[in-house]
């Protein structure tokens, strides 16, 4: 008996994060749209699992923003707006283009750009594949990897609670070029790995910034 309440407690945890990286991808893929009800009995049915780690999923979507709770509604998927759309562009400049220059500031103190230089060969030869959504994954992680290398605790805590809505919308603007992105990534590497720290900032605001308006266009939205 000892034996087999250990194994639960083990193994319960781990599927409902396997439950929860399930539906944030169906989500993001569209299969779960904006503004939809998520139906706890239906979608246990689906994923074939009991309500217990479902529930217990949930409330870890909740705090990445892929869904909002309320006792009478139950979980709802979250919905773009124009002001949570902003919010997003201006969070990211606050912290990512503070994070290329603390990076940039790293390497030129001896940290290695080597985890830099490797999220930016992910993303190209993502790319060249063409899937949108492996393609808003890598694109994530690049941009991941640039906060990790300023050693910041704080930084990748507070990038890793918006990693998923970042990658969210990467896939939903899937139609935007995606090649010139890669191109501000390999120019923004480049000046993190020679630990240029000013370059390294212009280029990651001119980067986050030249996408805002497009995302508009794109998800039908218009800017204020």
């Amino acid at each position: 008996m000892t034996t087999t309440r250990r194994a639960d407690a083990t193994d319960q945890p781990s599927l409902s994060r396997q439950i929860h990286a399930r539906m944030r991808e169906a989500i993001i893929r569209g299969e779960y749209p904006q503004g939809h009800k998520l139906a706890e009995v239906r979608i246990a049915e689906e994923l074939a699992v009991s309500r217990v780690p479902l529930r217990e999923a949930v409330p870890m979507l909740e705090m990445e923003g892929f869904v909002v709770t309320s006792p009478r509604r139950g979980a709802v998927v979250t919905t773009w707006t124009s002001d949570l759309i902003h919010e997003l562009f201006d969070l990211r400049e606050v912290l990512e283009v503070g994070a290329a220059g603390l990076a940039a500031r790293a390497v030129a103190r001896g940290t290695s750009a080597t985890a830099v230089e490797r999220a930016l060969e992910h993303s190209h030869a993502v790319v060249d594949e063409g899937d949108p959504y492996r393609i808003a994954e890598a694109s994530t992680l690049f941009h991941q990897t640039i906060v990790e290398t300023t050693g910041n605790s704080m930084m990748e805590a507070s990038m890793r609670s918006v990693s998923g809505r970042v990658q969210w919308l990467f896939f939903l603007t899937s139609e935007l070029d995606v090649h010139d992105a890669f191109h501000d990534h390999v120019e923004l590497a480049a000046a993190i790995a020679r630990g240029d720290e000013r370059m390294a900032e212009a280029l990651a605001f001119a980067h986050i910034e030249r996408d805002r308006e497009p995302s508009f266009s794109v998800l039908h939205k218009p800017i204020r």
